[in-house]
């Protein structure tokens, strides 16, 4: 099973036989514990829980901490399923640690982006704004109309303008791990990662394998 939580460390970069900088993002992979496996027969969809960051019991509910106690794990905060093919081998309890993956893995990043609270149409969507001339005065940074005034009468759901802008579920597919130290549970993978520093986020295999320059799903 190539799969774990972990917390986004920061950026830092290495520096390749050719002395190429490569940009990397580290990862505070683990341990995370089995807390439960989903079977098709019982639950429809075959599935591994994972639990992540150990914490105050005084923090998690008498529900969570009985969950946690069938398998006698300690108080973890962050609870996440990753669907599976096959569970055989997997046992609820088992440890897992950062050396569940090898250099040169292909890995998917899922994180929460960082907020950016309320931004006008330009910033959220990229919109050009109005014309600096003719006359304007306070239309430069407007998005302008948003639909006809007599049929449909209306804004259609969906139209894009200003508003909440990012804490969004984003993720970086196919990003190459270049780094793995178990004893510290770090992993670095290339390129960038969403979400802030101390951002938890799901490490799992890449579902858009790369084979000889092609994508497969």
């Amino acid at each position: 099973m190539k799969g774990l939580l972990g917390r986004k460390v920061g950026m830092t970069q290495i520096f390749d036989d050719a002395g190429s900088a490569i940009p990397v993002t580290l990862i505070e992979a683990g341990p995370c514990y089995v807390t439960q496996i989903r079977q098709h027969k019982r639950d429809g969809y075959m599935a591994v829980q994972l639990g992540f960051g150990e914490g105050k019991p005084s923090r998690l509910s008498g529900g969570q901490l009985g969950h946690l106690k069938i398998n006698n794990l300690p108080p973890l905060r962050y609870l996440r399923e990753l669907r599976m093919k096959k569970v055989e081998g997997i046992k609820e309890g088992d440890k897992l640690t950062a050396d569940v993956f090898e250099l040169g893995d292909n890995v998917d990043i899922i994180g929460t982006t960082k907020g950016k609270g309320f931004a006008g149409a330009m910033k959220r969507h990229g919109f050009g704004g109005g014309p600096i001339t003719h006359g304007q005065s306070d239309r430069q940074r407007a998005p302008g109309s948003h639909g006809a005034c007599a049929t449909p009468g209306r804004v259609f759901k969906g139209s894009r303008g200003p508003g909440h802008m990012g804490s969004v579920r984003v993720t970086s597919q196919n990003l190459g791990v270049v780094l793995v130290d178990p004893e510290r549970n770090l992993v670095g993978v290339r390129g960038s990662v969403p979400g802030p520093r101390g951002g938890v986020v799901i490490i799992k295999e890449a579902r858009k394998q790369k084979t000889n320059g092609s994508e497969r799903k």
